[in-house]
């Protein structure tokens, strides 16, 4: 007999095999049926990241998923962040609140008193919701951090839940994902195994389902699901980046281009831009030709001084320049905006080697980085169109000097940001600058677009959240995941 709980968890076998974007699509099934259901990720290694309510941070992927089940995103969702700062360390975050920076080594042995924080945040959501669905992280297969872990098995095994693993059929290579998975885990963790679902199939179905029969003989556990391949379908990402071209849009549109810094972190910012008709958007790498473009963004980044260096490696400055003089408009959010002043100062260590760096010089003000981190959900309105904008802050830099008398936005509270007299210039620390029509339209207005399309992001973000749930309504066998979760079917009908 298939045992119940309160908790359902996703696991993936490689990284962006879907897991958030289940996970997503379950909240959102359950949700409108009237289930009480929260997501919970014990612990996510992103540089995408959200304010909660409550003032703290957590990954941007639980920030959807909580508005897949209709609740603000709150801490106990993702009660341990880890932000990479370099390739060997990151800054972690206990519920909400960034504690220290360490490195890999140094975060194994501290693993164990991670786990009471994550224990507590479940036991908190366990008590308050009627049902939970956790997202595992990476894969449960990797040998070398089975030990103390947390993010997979781990947590499944202290909280005794059962678990659903996913693999993306579309990079190939499923069958072996799948099995060789299965097969790394340890029994107790394979019992615990319920199915797999298959994601991000294109074709026809018939054609795969003499590998499904052989999959299900082989390891004993039923294919839940073959998820097709949603063409147009848009979830913020949890943290990867994908650098390819965005096909061009014909030539009344707008060209915006944005560095892909090592350490950019929320990226999610420039997905309205990526979306819109009207813009023809392009991250762009390392050792990439920079194209022409009206507006360059500098976006956020968890390492601003590293990432200062990388922009000079790779000839950005230069492009700056030659960008401005024939009139192009430049905006910073965030860490970009702290790189368009004098200098950023980081006397503590918090990003790395202690130090200060020369600034891009195109503001007149200097940023320090300072171990309190500011983390509010902000409204106002533009200084120069008086259009409302609404966003948050996640930065630990103070900014000051003459260019901040000329602010961006003025808040509710306190001005943010700064623009160059000769208006082509403008830093802000907001995040989530695009995501209202008001204020999308008017910074693109700014940076040279006369008549913008209105489009709703957040009914785009909506509409496709629903569209995710009518899929695996339709593709996914609900029936055993309800039955795990003790869930009444006569009420899912």
């Amino acid at each position: 007999m298939l045992k119940t709980n309160k908790t359902l968890m996703v696991q993936g076998t490689t990284s962006d095999a879907g897991k958030s974007v289940l996970v997503t699509g379950i909240c959102r099934v359950l949700a409108r049926r009237g289930v009480r259901v929260v997501p919970f990720k014990a612990q996510n290694m992103a540089l995408n990241s959200a304010v909660t309510a409550d003032g703290g941070e957590i990954g941007r992927a639980q920030a959807v998923q909580a508005q897949a089940c209709y609740l603000e995103p709150h801490i106990d969702m993702n009660p341990v962040l880890l932000k990479p700062n370099s390739d060997t360390g990151a800054q972690v975050i206990i519920h909400g609140k960034a504690l220290t920076e360490m490195d890999a080594k140094t975060y194994h042995g501290y693993k164990a008193t991670a786990m009471k924080a994550v224990l507590e945040s479940h036991q908190r959501l366990s008590d308050s919701y009627q049902t939970i669905i956790a997202e595992g992280a990476g894969s449960p297969a990797e040998i070398n951090l089975r030990q103390n872990d947390i993010a997979n098995m781990g947590f499944a095994e202290a909280v005794d839940c059962p678990v659903i693993i996913i693999a993306d059929i579309d990079r190939g290579g499923v069958f072996a994902h799948i099995v060789g998975t299965i097969e790394l885990l340890a029994p107790s963790e394979r019992q615990r195994v319920i199915g797999v679902v298959i994601n991000r199939f294109r074709g026809d179905i018939a054609l795969l389902q003499s590998g499904l029969d052989w999959l299900e003989s082989r390891i004993g556990k039923p294919v839940l699901g073959v998820l097709p391949y949603l063409h147009g379908f848009h979830l913020e990402a949890e943290d990867a980046l994908k650098l390819e071209q965005v096909e061009s849009k014909g030539d009344d549109v707008i060209k915006v281009i944005v560095p892909a810094l090592s350490r950019i972190s929320n990226h999610t910012d420039f997905d309205a831009l990526r979306l819109h008709p009207q813009v023809d958007f392009a991250f762009v790498g390392p050792n990439q030709a920079i194209p022409r473009a009206d507006l360059i963004i500098l976006p956020g980044s968890k390492s601003v001084r590293s990432d200062l260096a990388w922009l000079h490696k790779n000839g950005w400055p230069q492009a700056i320049n030659h960008h401005l003089r024939y009139g192009g408009k430049l905006l910073g959010i965030c860490g970009g905006y702290q790189m368009l002043g004098q200098s950023v100062a980081d006397p503590l260590g918090l990003e790395g080697k202690a130090g200060s760096s020369d600034g891009l010089g195109y503001l007149d003000m200097h940023t320090v980085l300072e171990a309190e981190k500011q983390l509010k959900r902000v409204k106002g309105h533009l200084v120069f169109d008086h259009a409302e904008v609404e966003g948050y802050e996640i930065h630990a830099g103070l900014s000051a000097g003459p260019a901040l008398s000329r602010p961006l936005a003025q808040l509710t509270d306190y001005p943010d940001g700064a623009v160059s007299e000769d208006n082509q210039i403008a830093g802000t620390y907001l995040h989530g600058l695009f995501d209202r029509n008001e204020s999308f339209a008017a910074l693109l207005k700014w940076a040279g677009l006369q008549k913008v399309e209105k489009i709703d992001y957040q009914a785009r973000r909506e509409a496709d959240i629903d569209r995710l749930a009518d899929v695996l309504e339709k593709h996914l066998d609900m029936k055993p995941l309800l039955a795990a979760l003790n869930l009444d079917l006569t009420s899912m009908n």
